[in-house]
């Protein structure tokens, strides 16, 4: 039942869901489970990475990697110039989910803040088995699931579409960035770690770095974003909301150990700044890094395992104390 207990995961179930149905009935669910998920059509590429985008709009694409078919969206904002350089905000879905999941206002707004912000904003798919994308994960190192355990090389598949999208449109090769949801945010510590020569900055929201390895070449600005009480990312680390699927996902890292180390890495001053104080949040920062980047975290008391500032949640309704998509841009403007 091991690919049954991998998609009750990433829903958000626990395995105990299944834990009390007999073989048949378990069995017969999987089968189900599994062939609604084979019946969903492919991404529909509308787009040619050969092509310049001149105009906005939204672009899907269709690219081979490695071996697999992989996908990715990118939107374009209103009031897009193709004369001048623009900023890219990579956006990474959680594990389990797809790059249309993330693209979707309803869930993440970034389609949004990128109109009203002007960068242009990346959504690409994790590796997945199924042909419709769904499902996804990232290997961040020592998370998640299929792209972890078969080694997928997810680093490679995003300077595959940064160099795509060098071609198509004029980059500011000084603004770039990533951000990701839980099991994306943990692949933008990836990123950090491995294409810091890239990424002025990241954001990583519920995700903590999980990483095997890490040597950065320049220092990089890290925004690190978690709600006290995340049931499945720990704060203070652990296996998350489940221990008994711990082999699916890992022991994850905490949240104080993951924002130690960059601020290390990053040569800052030992202690924080604190600089936003909500009896519902706060946000600290780490200054007096190397080359005048920034280390901040920022924590809300409540919200789960979501992104602040959005109104439509599957669990526990996202902390309102900040925004999410606010405070990682207001960071990124500070990075450039």
């Amino acid at each position: 039942m091991r690919t049954l207990a991998r998609i009750l995961l990433v829903l958000g179930l626990s395995t105990c869901a299944i834990a009390s149905l007999g073989a048949p009935q378990a069995g017969l669910l999987q089968r189900k489970i599994k062939e609604r998920l084979e019946q969903q059509p492919a991404p529909t590429s509308n787009a040619d990475v050969k092509d310049r985008i001149a105009k906005a709009g939204d672009y899907i694409y269709k690219i081979q990697h490695d071996g697999s078919t992989r996908f990715y969206q990118v939107h374009v904002p209103v009031g897009f110039d193709p004369s001048r350089s623009v900023p890219l905000l990579f956006a990474l879905h959680g594990g389990g989910g797809s790059m249309e999941f993330q693209a979707n206002d309803d869930n993440y707004g970034l389609i949004d803040k990128s109109n009203r912000a002007g960068f242009v904003a990346v959504f690409p798919n994790g590796f997945s088995h199924f042909a419709s994308g769904k499902f996804a994960t990232w290997n961040a190192g020592n998370c998640c699931a299929s792209a972890r355990d078969e080694d997928i090389d997810d680093v490679g598949f995003i300077r595959q579409i940064l160099s795509n999208l060098e071609q198509q449109l004029n980059v500011d090769r000084e603004r770039i960035y990533a951000t990701g949801m839980s099991n994306g945010g943990m692949m933008a510590y990836r990123l950090a770690c491995e294409m810091s020569d890239v990424f002025k900055a990241i954001a990583s929201v519920a995700g903590t770095d999980n990483t095997k390895q890490c040597a950065p070449v320049k220092p990089i600005s890290i925004l690190h974003i978690h709600a006290k009480n995340d049931p499945r990312v720990h704060f203070d680390g652990g296996a998350g909301f489940d221990s008994r699927a711990q082999s699916l996902v890992t022991d994850f890292t905490s949240v104080g150990a993951t924002v130690s180390k960059w601020a290390k890495l990053d040569g800052c001053a030992a202690t924080p700044k604190r600089i936003l104080d909500k009896p519902d949040g706060y946000c600290e920062v780490y200054a007096s890094c190397k080359n005048n980047v920034h280390v901040e975290v920022c924590v809300t008391a409540t919200g789960g395992h979501s992104w602040p500032g959005v109104h439509k949640t599957r669990g526990e309704p996202a902390s309102q104390a900040i925004s999410a998509n606010d405070v990682m841009w207001e960071f990124f403007t500070a990075a450039h």
